[in-house]
C-alpha cells in the first residue's frame, strides 16, 4: 500500500500579545541588569568604606586641632630663632706707663687728715685715675677727739700695710686690731671704722680704686 504523504507542519507565529510580553520582559530584564551594574559601581566596597571613615576621622582630628590652636611643640617650631646676644664692649681703659717714685722727705704733703702727711707715689698719673697709692705717715700724736672718728670710704679696693710703727684701728665686724710693722689689712667698700690709736713713728703704705673717692664721716 502507498503511504500517504505526511502533512506539513508549519510553526505557529505568536500572537501579538505575546511577542509584547516578550519584549517587555527582554526590557526589563536589561533595565535590571544595567541597575545592578550601576549599583555594584557606586557601591562602596568594604576598603573604601574603611579609606573613607579613616579619612573623615583625620578631618575631624584635624578640625579638632584647628579649633584648640597651635600645639606646643608647633608653637616652639613657629618661633623665630633668637639672635645671640652681642658680647658686652670691654672698657677700653688708655695704656699705663712706668712710675718710678724714690724717697724724698719734701714729697710728703699734707692731705685728706690734718695729723698726717701724704707721699704720692705717681701711681694716679700712671693708670691714669685708677689706682691710688701713697705713704702716710703721723705728724701729731693721736687726739681721739680728732682722729677717732667713725667713716667709710666709697672705694672699689683699698688695702693697707704697716711701713713702722703699730696702729690700731677698728673695723665693722672685727672689733679693734693692732697692726705692727708688717701687718696688712683690707677694708672692703663702705665698711664703717677708725683709727684709735698709732705710735708716733707709724706710717702706712695705702693702696686704693679708684684713685678719686669719697669718703663719708658719721655720728659716734
Amino acid at each position: 500500500m502507498a503511504r500517504k504523504p505526511a502533512k506539513k507542519t508549519t510553526a505557529r507565529k505568536p500572537s501579538r500579545a505575546a511577542a509584547k510580553n516578550s519584549k517587555r520582559k527582554v526590557a526589563k530584564a536589561g533595565k535590571a541588569k544595567a541597575a545592578k551594574t550601576r549599583k555594584a559601581k557606586t557601591k562602596p566596597t568594604k576598603t573604601k568604606k574603611a579609606k573613607a571613615g579613616a579619612a573623615r576621622k583625620v578631618a575631624k582630628k584635624s578640625a579638632a586641632k584647628s579649633a584648640r590652636g597651635p600645639s606646643k611643640k608647633s608653637t616652639v617650631k613657629a618661633r623665630a630663632p633668637r639672635a645671640n646676644p652681642a658680647p658686652a664692649a670691654k672698657s677700653v681703659h688708655p695704656p699705663q706707663r712706668v712710675a718710678v717714685s724714690h724717697y724724698n722727705n719734701a714729697d710728703f704733703e699734707s692731705g685728706l687728715r690734718t695729723y698726717a702727711q701724704y707721699r704720692d707715689l705717681g701711681i694716679v698719673d700712671a693708670t691714669h685715675g685708677m689706682v691710688r697709692a701713697h705713704v702716710l705717715r703721723f705728724v701729731e700724736p693721736c687726739d681721739p677727739a680728732v682722729v677717732s672718728k667713725l667713716h667709710f670710704h666709697d672705694t672699689q679696693f683699698q688695702m693697707v700695710y704697716v711701713l713702722k710703727g703699730w696702729v690700731k684701728t677698728e673695723l665693722e665686724g672685727e672689733g679693734e686690731v693692732t697692726m705692727r710693722q708688717g701687718s696688712a689689712w683690707t677694708q672692703p667698700p663702705h665698711i664703717k671704722h677708725k683709727i684709735n690709736d698709732y705710735s708716733e713713728d707709724a706710717e702706712l703704705l695705702e693702696v686704693i680704686l679708684p684713685a678719686d673717692f669719697e669718703t663719708v664721716e658719721l655720728a659716734g
